[in-house]
């Protein structure tokens, strides 16, 4: 038997979780030299309590709140949010909310540290269909994330923003825009209300399954996904009854794993879809997730079978012929998106049949695509997906 050769690399992290975490962001702050951190959030974290207590806790260090974040970062905020970081003369940012605010921080921060328009720094298919990311190479302001959602935007060094003109997504790559430290509160992340932790972390589910499927993967990697699913898996029904703290906080550990873990698979058709649809009808990416997922399975089964198998396991299913398997894998999360409320097809999200080729030719240029198990060769196949979801 072959000794199998991957290479798994891990970022620094430092996570701390509990009611004692927020009390140490000062110290981080101090450690990495930085003393005027600028806090991002949503319109209404920052009308409500929440942001003084995070405030407090930077202390002298805070230079100011940017609290104008929009949903799925579009460009025009972004370009605001960057400027906001040069008029401050930020030496940290302190990302406190969901996706879309982190997100924003990260993008932000590297628009005012390139200085170049986001177009000019965007991840482009060259002439021979491969995917280039230009290297950013001026010094970014470190990241420090307060999550109020299980999102696994927590630990990722991509940045999509959406250019609402073209209806797309436009990604931005920088290693150096990897949160450096997290901070896991329980009053913070009790403050979302429960049908966003639903979706954040149906989209964690997902994408651990995507991770666990895919064409890439090594053994520790997928030690953090199957765990992702076990969590996901026994905690999601949960969240549509209450709002247990210890509950959340296992979520939004599992998001961390998934982000960590996805850097080393892939993701694919699941996730593409989640983007284009999201963007483009302001809905959350978990919602499209979980109905276009089961259909997604059935399109990848004879390429993903090892893969299915591994979150068959997670899953607590039992061994079997791999139809059955597959047909129990679906039952599961269906089961579980249903006890959620989740709608079941993407109609009832308010997307105009007329539009699913549009949406096809979009999902067809998104760099997630690659990682699909089966190879997807024309935009009919997406848009045949979409059609049996809608």
């Amino acid at each position: 038997m072959d000794m199998l050769s991957f290479q798994h690399i891990t970022p620094p992290l430092r996570v701390f979780h509990g009611p004692e975490s927020l009390g140490q962001i000062g110290r981080e702050l101090a450690r990495l030299n930085c003393s005027r951190a600028v806090i991002f959030c949503g319109p209404w974290m920052a009308e409500g309590p929440l942001l003084e207590r995070v405030r407090s806790a930077l202390g002298e260090r805070c230079a100011g709140v940017y609290s104008d974040v929009q949903a799925h970062s579009p460009v025009a905020s972004v370009e605001d949010a960057a400027e906001a970081l040069r008029r401050l003369e930020a030496d940290a940012v302190i990302a406190v909310g969901g996706g879309s605010v982190i997100v924003t921080a990260r993008a932000a921060s590297i628009l005012a540290a390139e200085n170049r328009p986001v177009q000019e720094l965007c991840t482009v298919t060259d002439d021979s269909g491969k995917l280039k990311s230009p290297k950013l190479l001026a010094p970014k302001l470190p990241q420090l994330i307060v999550p109020t959602t299980p999102t696994t935007a927590i630990v990722k060094a991509g940045s999509a923003v959406f250019d609402p003109v073209e209806g797309k997504r436009l990604a931005l790559f920088d290693p150096k825009t990897r949160a450096q430290g997290v901070f896991i509160d329980p009053e913070l992340i009790g403050s979302a209300p429960r049908a966003l932790v639903a979706a954040a972390s149906i989209n964690t589910l997902s994408m651990a399954i995507e991770g666990l499927t895919s064409r890439a993967s090594d053994p520790i990697a997928e030690a953090l996904l199957m765990q992702v699913v076990r969590l996901a898996a026994q905690h999601l029904p949960d969240t549509a009854r209450h709002d247990d703290p210890a509950l959340r906080g296992d979520l939004v550990v599992a998001a961390v794993m998934c982000g960590q873990g996805t850097d080393h698979t892939a993701a694919g058709i699941t996730t593409v879809l989640g983007h284009a649809i999201g963007a483009r009808y302001e809905k959350d990416n978990g919602l499209v997730n979980a109905i276009v997922l089961p259909h997604v399975l059935r399109f990848n089964a004879d390429a993903a079978a090892v893969g299915l198998a591994k979150v068959a396991a997670a899953l607590g299913l039992p061994r079997c012929e791999a139809a059955v398997q597959l047909q129990m894998i679906i039952d599961t999360v269906t089961n579980i998106f249903t006890v959620l409320g989740v709608p079941g097809r993407l109609r009832e999200l308010g997307v105009p049949h007329e539009d699913l080729p549009e949406l096809a030719r979009l999902a067809m240029g998104d760099w997630f695509l690659r990682g699909n198990p089966r190879q997807v060769q024309s935009a009919s196949e997406l848009q045949h997906i979409m059609e049996a979801a809608w």
